[in-house]
């Protein structure tokens, strides 16, 4: 009976080990397929690039701010 457990409870760690094992390996599959062939891996991963856009997005909306809060400004210094 002890043998029975011991067999249910390693065989579940160990098919579950294995799923988690293939469920982060086989979706990047075809990259580590490449990489081992020699081939660079499809390089998708720019962390700069999108940082740059992002600021540069960031700027933009705080300058088109800062100008609308400007001619409301001056509306509401005119007004009163």
């Amino acid at each position: 009976m002890a043998t029975l457990m011991a067999v249910m409870v390693f065989g579940g760690a160990a098919a579950l080990a294995l799923y988690a094992l293939a469920a982060t390996v086989l979706p990047q599959a075809s990259r580590i397929a490449a990489v081992l062939r020699g081939q660079s891996g499809n390089v998708r991963f720019e962390p700069l690039s999108s940082l740059v856009r992002a600021e540069r997005r960031i700027a933009v909306r705080r300058w088109a701010a800062g100008s609308t809060m400007t001619a409301a400004a001056l509306r509401l210094r005119e007004a009163a």
